[in-house]
This record gives C-alpha cells, structure tokens and sequence, in this order.
C-alpha cells in the first residue's frame, strides 16, 4: 500500500448525506429558567436547552458557537439492535454509523481548537466507531480509549463474559492545541504521608536513596544513628554524592526508621509535590461511579427508573474536570436525563444541551430547576460546593422556512413572522442577523460593508433606485424580495434575488426528523424517468399559467 493511500470505513449508503436546513432557534421564556437572586459574581445564565432534532440543532448552533465549544460529551444510543428491528444487522449497522457521521462532522465545526469530544460506547460499535473518528477529526487526533468500570458485580446468568465496562473515546480537534487536565489527588493517595518523627515542615513519606550503578554518583558507607554502616545494594549506587548526602543528613531530610537502625530513605515532603495526579485510562467504579449509582440518582430525582442506562454525575465530573476550566463551554446533543447540564451548571461551566424526547419537559427541566434553586442535594452537589444559582433559556428548533401550498408549489411557511423570516434568511445567506435601529435596509450582515435586506414586497424601480443611492459607493446589498421591476445588473451595488427561488436548492425542505430510530427515516425509492408528451407539456404550462403569485405582484 502506497503512503498516499488511506483506510477508511465503508458501509451501505456512506455517499448519502442529507442537506441540512440551517433552522433558526426559537426561545419559549414560559420555559426559560433562571435563579430569582444572584448566588455570586460567576452565576452563568445564557446556557441553552434546545428540545428538538438533534441534528436540525446542531446545524442551527453551526453559525453562532463554530469554533467555540471546548468539550462535547455524547452518550449516543449504542446500537444494540433494540431500536433498529425492523431491519437486519448489515442494514442498522450502516444506517447508525452514517447517522453518526453526520453528527460527528457537525460536532467538530463546533469544537473549539483546544477542544475534545468524548463519547460513551460498548463493545457493539466501539471499534467501528473509533475507525470513523478517525476519517471525521483524524486518526492523529485520537487521545486516548478509557475504560469505565459500569458495573461492579458480576452476571452469573451470562453466556460468555459478564460485560463490566464501557469506553469512552476521547478525541482532539487538534492534538497539537490539546491540554488535558490533572485529577486532584485523593484521601487514600495522600493518606500515604505521614509524619512518624514531628517534622515541623509537615507530613511526607520515604522515597528512594538509590539508583542504578552504571547511573550513580558514587558508592560510600553511610552510619546510620545506630552505628552500623551500610553500602547500596550490589549493581546500586546512592542517588547523592557523598557531600549531598552529609547535607541532608544535617537536614533531617533522611530517615533510618524509628529505631535509627534501617536503610537510609528521603524524607518526601506533601508541600513539596504537586497536588494533583494524572488520568490513567481505567476508570474504576469506586472512583467515578456506576450504573446503580446512576439509577440511584435517578430515582431520587424522579422517584422512578425513567432511563435504561443513565451516567452517574461524577462521571461526568471526571470528564468536565479534565477537558475544560470554568467557565468552559460544554455541549450534549442527546441530553437523555440532562446530566451534563446539571453536572456542568454545577461545576461553573456553560452548557448547551439538545433533547427530542417528551421527558426534555418532564424530568430535564424539573432537575435543572433544582439544581438552580439549590434543591437537588445529590450527585456532585457537596463534591462541587453548590448551592445553586444561574438558569437557562429553552429554546426549540422552528419549523422548516417552505412549504407547499395546495398547488403544490414551495411557499414561506405561514408560522413565520416578518422577524422570523428575516433571521432564517440571514441564516441561508451566510448573514449574520443584526437588524439596525436607524436604517431599515441594514437587516444582517456578512462583512463591515456587505449587508443583506429582506422584504416580502414587490418592489418597483423607483424602490431599487433609492437603494441603490443609500447604499452608496463603498457597500454592497443582498436583496430579498417577493419580485421586482426592472434589470438585475443596473445597480452595481446591489444584489437582486426572489424569495423563495432564490433558497430553493440550498437544502432539503419540511424534513424534521433525522433521529437515531431508523423507522422515522423514508425509504429509497427507485427513480422515476418522466418522458413529456405534448399533452403533458401542455397541462404543466397551463398550471403554470394559472398559479398565484407567491407574495403578489408580477416580475417586469
């Protein structure tokens, strides 16, 4: 195989990819949250809970947070072929890994440069995932596989091995960018120093004297306080030359034990080390919780078993704590039982999270209110100081900008209001949507001197020339417009297009649903060749001729 030439995963339907409609996010304040007094200066309030597609939300947070996510958590659903029975196992393997895809590469345009995605997978599809990681962020991205302890005791019903673990695959935006975080150090790690002689300078505990010969300094006796005089072990030399040693000794940085009579060691002292440690890859139960820990929480939460497989917040802490800092953006798109946020929000980070399901009203947004009022007591709550504070604003995914009419014909859908419309525009175009207080034509804008304006109108030449004029020299004008009179090219600065032709063919209309249960998703259907004859020729330009004008008005 030449160096050139690349391995990739290759699944049935890989080349189909969907044409995303950038929705606009609609706020709902009835289901908004936020705390009824600040707890401290750092309360964070702007975090985002989005019921709704979670593909449909992550395009449409693509234009506002690009690059400004710094870990995303995901617990997506492991294809273990309960939601996916009604086809075999060469069809729902495919049909989840492309769904993934097209997750996968929206979540790394979110990822900030230092960013990192992590992700809870079984044995199912773990490995198969890590390959399409690879294609998606890069295989030299790739961090690390961590194992996570789920379960604690073993299933003497199963047929070959009792499953005990999960992964978590944690992969870079950019390696070269990335910095993972140390762990506090525990009780039981730090229960190791002692203080066995009343050193005022605090706890330690012995370290090594020695070091190989070919690497030592030298080989001397050493009297110990008891008399005795005692040489390194055969192929070992002291780790100090003999002055150093002489030094230390006068120190009280060497103990012999509490009679005076064992083999010299340092005195390593706690202030002295860092008081962190870093991550291994296994992850023990004990350490960041289990699946009963989990359900536990659950049940005080909701006083029910809600969620098959829930992550036990102090997992998540382990994940927050080493891939952000405070004040960090965090993202979940399959919000399940909103752990990440409520494990964020308490950690002081910022968190977006994204639910489809009905339980987003009826157990996420009871726990975050909880967790904001101070009330929710489990969890990390002790281990993070919490005491509650900040809030969030719900939004939800509108509906597609088109649909048809009962001719048939793509329209503006009537749920949109002229605000609405303009944003959703905005979004299509490339603008950032930034109406001005003072000049109505300035409704968005790509650049300093490039802006975009939107009007459902027809608008006559006289219109387009007085435009023209307030746009001057230096600026140019997208327009928008239901139709207009006149040339397209007789204004230099200015941009004509109708609406909704001109958006026709950027994305895929009135699709709502790209979920992970493959029986929302429509089957292929095989090509249909319509050959015209004059008869049918005819027909579709006398319907043609009889439709109504979208907006009103007739183009010149």
């Amino acid at each position: 195989m030449s160096k050139k030439q690349k391995l990739e995963l290759t699944w049935i339907g890989k080349d189909q990819r969907p044409q995303l409609e950038p929705r606009i996010l609609l706020e709902d304040a009835a289901r908004s949250y936020h705390a009824k007094q600040r707890v401290s200066d750092n309360d964070i309030f702007d975090n985002r809970l989005i019921f709704g597609d979670n593909l449909l939300a992550l395009k449409a947070l693509e234009q506002e947070f690009a690059g400004k996510v710094k870990c995303v958590f995901i617990d997506p659903p492991y294809n273990t072929g309960s939601a996916f029975t009604h086809y075999d196992d060469g069809i729902e393997h495919s049909i989840w890994l492309g769904l993934m895809r097209d997750r996968l590469e929206l979540l790394r345009n979110l990822l900030s440069e230092d960013g990192s995605i992590w992700i809870t997978i079984d044995d199912n599809e773990a490995h198969y995932l890590k390959v399409l990681c690879d294609e998606v962020f890069g295989r030299a991205n790739f961090v690390s596989s961590v194992i996570w302890q789920k379960k604690y005791a073993p299933k003497s019903d199963s047929r070959y091995f009792s499953e005990s673990h999960d992964y978590i695959l944690v992969i870079a935006k950019r390696l070269e960018k990335f910095t993972l975080g140390r762990l506090p150090k525990t009780e039981k790690q730090t229960s190791r120093y002692t203080n066995k002689d009343n050193d005022p300078r605090g706890a330690w505990k012995p370290d090594n004297v020695l070091r190989n010969e070919e690497r030592g300094y030298a080989i001397f006796p050493v009297k110990l306080p008891s008399g005795r005089e005692v040489l390194p072990p055969s192929g070992t030399s002291w780790r100090y030359t003999k002055e150093k040693f002489a030094e230390l000794i006068a120190d009280n940085r060497i103990w012999f034990g509490i009679t005076g009579d064992s083999r010299p060691a340092y005195k390593r002292f706690l202030s002295e080390v860092i008081d962190t440690i870093v991550s291994t890859t296994v992850w023990l139960h004990d350490e960041v919780g289990h699946n009963d820990e989990s359900k536990k929480e659950m049940r005080g939460l909701f006083h029910e078993d809600l969620f098959a497989t829930p992550k036990p917040e102090r997992l998540l802490k382990r994940i927050i704590e080493l891939a952000t800092n405070s004040g960090d953006l965090v993202l979940d798109s399959f919000g399940g039982s909103g752990t990440t946020g409520a494990v964020a929000h308490k950690m002081g980070r910022r968190w977006i999270m994204v639910e489809l399901g009905e339980h987003c009203h009826t157990h996420i947004i009871p726990r975050l209110k909880k967790v904001i009022d101070g009330e929710d007591q489990g969890g990390v709550t002790e281990a993070t100081g919490w005491t509650g504070g900040g809030g969030f604003r719900y939004y939800r995914i509108a509906p597609s900008l088109l649909e048809k009419d009962k001719w048939g014909n793509w329209v503006i859908s009537k749920e949109y209001n002229a605000s609405q419309l303009t944003e959703a525009l905005c979004k299509l175009e490339g603008f950032t949507y930034a109406p001005s207080d003072t000049i109505y034509w300035q409704q968005g804008q790509s650049t300093e001197r490039d802006f975009i304006y939107i009007t459902t109108q027809t608008l006559g030449a006289d219109q387009l020339h007085a435009l023209s004029e307030d746009v001057g020299t230096d600026r140019s004008l997208l327009v928008l417009c239901a139709a207009f009179r006149g040339k397209v090219d007789r204004y230099p600065n200015l941009t004509i297009k109708k609406i909704p032709r001109a958006v026709l063919s950027k994305c895929e209309w009135g699709h709502d649903d790209y979920s992970l249960n493959v029986q929302n998703l429509p089957m292929a259907e095989e090509p249909q060749v319509d050959i015209p004859t004059p008869r049918k020729l005819k027909a579709k330009a006398k319907t043609k001729s009889t439709e109504p004008s979208l907006f009103g008005g007739d183009d010149e």
